[in-house]
């Protein structure tokens, strides 16, 4: 089966989740986050290179303070417990997105995380915190012109705070929304997309093999024709 080099995952329907079972948002969170585990390892088992998870747009950062202050927590707590697995793994993290945004508290333990988890040579591991593919646009623009550099695809590419990582090659939205919510917007240009009704903390590994599968039967002509 012909796999993604870079698969992307919107992980959207935690607090859904939580709502649909009487209990409060921060348990559909971090039920999220136990699913995120399972995801990226069988991901990461099957050969693809490349992941990019959504875990915390620029836009939800105008959630209401307790709901941050658990996602603050839980970003904490994976940036201490996950860099050894990862590293033992032979993955790299990186996060894309504007940390400036975070407290500083969290920030720092974010740094200290990708310091220490920089090298991989079996796959890179990239989570989307305080992300907004708009505003990560307008940023390299900002950046090339105070540069002076010519812009080029290639030079706006690697400007990106994606940069080095290739375009997205299949993108996943759980959590029934079919949109993309800012998410990867330069990247996805000829992303292939599939969108599930499943609320993320219910995306199991069996679904990510359903929309592998379906990945593997498009046809990506990237808008030439089939000769």
């Amino acid at each position: 089966m012909v796999l993604p080099e870079h698969i992307a995952v919107i992980m959207d329907g935690n607090g859904r989740w939580a709502q649909r079972r009487m209990l409060p948002r921060a348990a559909g969170h971090r039920a999220g986050m136990k699913r995120m585990l399972s995801l990226t390892e069988h991901i990461f088992g099957l050969g693809i290179p490349y992941c990019t998870l959504f875990a915390l747009s620029a836009e939800n950062l105008s959630r209401p303070k307790e709901e941050l202050d658990e996602l603050f927590e839980l970003i904490r707590i994976y940036f201490t417990e996950q860099i050894g697995p990862l590293r033992r793994a032979g993955i790299a993290l990186r996060v894309v997105g504007d940390c400036m945004l975070l407290p500083a508290a969290t920030r720092k333990v974010i740094e200290e995380g990708v310091r220490a988890a920089s090298d991989g040579a079996k796959g890179t591991l990239a989570l989307a915190i305080g992300y907004g593919g708009r505003q990560d646009i307008v940023s390299a623009a900002e950046k090339l012109a105070e540069a002076g550099a010519q812009i080029t695809l290639e030079s706006f590419r690697e400007s990106l705070s994606t940069g080095g990582m290739p375009a997205v090659d299949l993108l996943i939205r759980t959590g029934k929304e079919k949109r993309l919510s800012n998410f990867l917007l330069f990247e996805s240009a000829y992303a292939e997309l599939v969108f599930s009704d499943k609320l993320f903390p219910d995306f199991t590994c069996r679904d990510l093999d359903r929309a592998l599968s379906e990945y593997a039967k498009r046809e990506r002509r990237y808008g030439k024709i089939e000769t």
